[in-house]
């Protein structure tokens, strides 16, 4: 029983980082409707939030994988001005917009029905987010997802993820949430990184991409100048 149910996790992992569009929509639909997720309904004291409210400087903020509108309606009202959730969900889309409704948030609200990996911004955002979402992004697509998003950076504006780095009954590290973190760290400029003594470890990263810097060669040296990230790295 034991490995069988390891196999249908193990399934359902890779149709929802791998599969077509259709399945995964099914999939997330059936979840979210059938109340699979009901259990997350309520995540006000998050570690998440305070990043959030540091780094939002009362702007806008973009979802990736919104799930039920939670952010969109625990964050405080006077952190952000504008926020649009993006989820393959509708059942899911459905929620969020209910609770945006009922909370009285509908003109800073706005939800978006789509595979935020072909999702494409119409405006630039101080906070874009991924609150567990990036679980479900191939490792080999993190690095070329994040660029994408990074142009829809405002000068100012950064990365937030949040994610479980532990598990939860044993708190021991998953190699493939930590791969994903590491590289991110690699290629990126980190703000902010704080890891919470909690069951599942959350972690919160905040970063935003690296700027290129010129230095220019000694003189007497014919090979001009060099292009430096912030790192140092020669590029």
């Amino acid at each position: 029983m034991f490995i069988v149910q390891r196999a249908l996790v193990f399934v359902r992992g890779f149709l929802l980082s791998y599969g077509p569009m259709k399945i995964k929509k099914a999939f997330w639909n059936k979840e979210f409707s059938g109340g699979k997720w009901d259990f997350i309904d309520e995540t006000s004291s998050d570690c998440v939030y305070a990043h959030l409210e540091k780094h939002a400087h009362g702007g806008d903020i973009l979802d990736l994988g919104c799930g039920p509108g939670n952010t969109a309606n625990e964050l405080a009202r006077d952190a952000y001005r504008s926020y649009i959730g993006v989820d393959i969900s509708e059942s899911a889309i459905a929620k969020g917009m209910k609770r945006t409704v009922e909370g009285g948030r509908a003109n800073q609200n706005s939800f978006v029905c789509s595979d935020f990996l072909g999702y494409e911004p119409t405006k630039d955002f101080d906070v874009i987010l991924f609150r567990e979402s990036l679980y479900h992004v191939p490792h080999g697509k993190v690095l070329e997802l994040l660029e994408k998003y990074s142009k829809h950076l405002k000068p100012t504006g950064v990365f937030v993820v949040r994610l479980y780095l532990g598990d939860f009954h044993t708190g021991k590290v998953k190699p493939r949430v930590k791969k994903k973190l590491d590289l991110i760290r690699y290629k990126y400029d980190v703000v902010e990184s704080s890891q919470y003594d909690k069951p599942g470890v959350p972690i919160v990263l905040v970063f935003r991409p690296r700027v290129a810097k010129f230095v220019e060669a000694p003189q007497g040296n014919n090979q001009g100048s060099r292009q430096l990230d912030s790192a140092g790295v020669q590029a």
